[in-house]
């Protein structure tokens, strides 16, 4: 049944378009970015009821001069979690809408870890009505994988519940890629549940024949490639290849080189996980396409990856363009090199004037059911690794990668108990169940922190969150780990048995209600607290967070052990 209201709205639209009405709002002579014939052209931008109703030479009551600016599609981020922010949603449009961000596809795998369901309905009521687009997609692997202790587990029927959702899209990255490539029933359930729907893909080094089968159930995105072979392999077999610069995954000049005329369109641009000092100080993908363009890409190609490409992945047919019938989400640039954000309109309306956020975003609300934090007690003894042999597994950092490495190295012993060894930038690694109660606490060895003293904690820890910790001594990781759950979730560092550093993260243990300043300031404090303790990596919570997670090679820590990723299996720390 066509309703009449949107007979009459279509054609108020279409006499704004013929200058019979006068449009909402001209954005007059500006360089407009023609992203589909690769020009740059002056004209009018002429706008009726949220959308872009013409190009060409208009007049109207409600002129913005726009002759000093580029005019771009407003950016739009492909593959973001909210929480790595650390911000509420809310905060997060605040802090991204002057960096020209007008929408945002989240995967919030990371709350519904923690909190399942209710989670998920978290993240749809704190982001409805913002002057930002946030769309979901629905968590493919609560938990990852068997593997850890998350706390929630959402079967089939849990995700079909969020299909009726608008603003659900799709379902979000496949991480457990050898359950597609083995068939494992649970996991097939889930696909053929969203067989109709977009699937995002995350399949790390994953090649030949197994990529085929993972592709082959209907995933059609990656961003996890690290190198340009494994890149241009999963192009070529139709993946829309997501290239990741975020605070801690950096790929961006690594996979350059892949986008080409032929390839652009297939090549999006997004963040994965960003951190909020990043976001303070940089920005967001206005940051990144600026990083782009200075290493060579054409600035309308940069623009084209975090608009009409990813909205075209995405099956958005009015979004990313600046073109009659498209959405007027728009950006007004006063520089392409590096990528500097004036004004943003949103839907027609201005909401970023000169760089400031000038729309209204109500303030975030604290729930009370959004805290999780149930450790069973436990005491410092709990961190004691009784010496069962000479020769044990080691996890190695990558320094700026979420891939890890692995070593064997000689245990260094103390009477009957292995002990970390600062010279060999060898310490101990902890995980703590803190869900269910269950008291896991199970127990590692790291190379790579460069920690002379103390300790570091974080309820972040990707993808269960479990809290994880790594330290010199058994007395500050015990302390770090103590104060993260006092506050309900956050990061802590310990020296000497006292808390020198804190910030308190109390929804699900993973973002604060806070602003970004003060959210950004202290991750920068905690940051510097760290590197007095000697620790010289760009970000030690970053590279903690992700030492928990079993489904990036090569060796990780959960809650019930270590785990080797590359045979999906739990291994001993003592080989011998």
């Amino acid at each position: 049944m066509i309703l009449p209201d949107t007979v009459k709205k279509l054609t108020a639209r279409i006499k704004a378009a013929k200058g019979e009405i006068s449009p909402d709002l001209i954005l007059k002579n500006g360089l407009v970015a023609d992203l589909f014939s690769g020009e740059i052209v002056r004209t009018d931008v002429a706008i009726f009821d949220g959308i872009i109703v013409g190009l060409g030479e208009y007049d109207g009551p409600h002129l913005v001069d726009a002759s000093k600016y580029h005019v771009a599609p407003g950016f739009m981020d492909g593959h973001f979690h909210i929480e790595s922010s650390m911000l509420s949603p809310r905060e997060l449009a605040r802090a991204v809408l002057p960096h020209g961000t007008t929408a945002i596809v989240a995967d919030p795998h990371e709350i519904a870890n923690v909190l399942g369901t209710r989670g998920l309905r978290y993240i749809l009521e704190e982001t409805e009505g913002l002057p930002l687009d946030f769309y979901l997609m629905a968590p493919s692997c609560v938990p990852a994988t068997h593997l850890e202790t998350s706390g929630a587990c959402l079967e089939t029927e849990d995700l079909e519940g969020f299909k009726q959702e608008k603003r659900v899209l799709g379902l979000a990255e496949m991480m457990n890629f050898p359950g597609v490539t083995f068939c494992d029933p649970g996991v097939l359930d889930k696909i053929a549940a969203f067989c109709d729907r977009i699937k995002d893909g995350h399949a790390p080094l994953l090649s030949g024949k197994a990529l085929n089968a993972y592709i082959s159930a209907g995933i059609r995105s990656d961003h996890e490639c690290t190198g340009l072979a494994e890149a241009r392999e999963k192009l070529h077999k139709g993946m829309q290849i997501m290239i990741r610069e975020g605070t801690q995954a950096k790929n961006l000049s690594a996979l350059l080189p892949l986008v080409n005329t032929m390839t652009l369109r297939q090549c999006s641009l997004v963040t994965d996980d960003l951190h909020p000092h990043d976001i303070m100080r940089h920005g967001h993908l206005d940051a990144v396409m600026s990083l782009a363009i200075a290493q060579g890409l054409d600035p309308l190609w940069a623009i084209a990856m975090v608009t009409i490409n990813t909205a075209r992945y995405f099956g958005f047919r009015d979004y990313g363009a600046v073109a009659p019938g498209y959405r007027a989400d728009l950006v007004l640039l006063s520089s392409l090199n590096p990528v500097r954000v004036e004004a943003v309109f949103k839907d027609g309306r201005q909401v970023v004037d000169h760089g400031k956020l000038i729309a209204h975003i109500p303030a975030s609300v604290l729930p009370a059911d959004v805290t999780s934090m149930h450790v069973k007690p436990y005491g410092k003894s709990a961190f004691v690794i009784p010496a069962s042999g000479r020769r044990v597994r080691v996890i190695d950092l990558i320094p700026d990668q979420i891939l890890t490495g692995a070593a064997i190295l000689e245990a260094s012993v103390r009477d009957g108990q292995v002990i970390q060894d600062t010279k060999r930038d060898i310490l101990k690694i902890a995980v703590i169940e803190r869900h269910r109660g269950t008291g896991n606490i199970s127990l590692g060895l790291v190379r790579g922190f460069q920690l002379k003293k103390g300790a570091l904690a974080t309820s972040v820890a990707h993808d269960s969150h479990n809290i994880i910790c790594v330290g010199c001594s058994d007395a500050d990781m015990y302390a770090a780990a103590r104060e993260v759950e006092a506050m309900k979730g956050g990061l802590a560092i310990a020296c000497g048995g006292e808390i020198t550093a804190r910030l308190a993260l109390p929804i699900a243990g993973l973002m604060s209600d806070r602003p970004l300043a003060e959210i950004g300031r202290g991750w920068e404090s905690i940051r510097h607290e760290a590197q007095q303790l000697g620790c010289q990596l760009r970000e030690p919570f970053m590279h903690l967070s992700f030492l928990a997670l079993p489904v990036i090679p090569e060796l990780k820590m959960t809650d019930r052990g270590l785990v080797d990723v590359n045979k999906f299996d739990f291994v001993p720390l003592f080989v011998d």
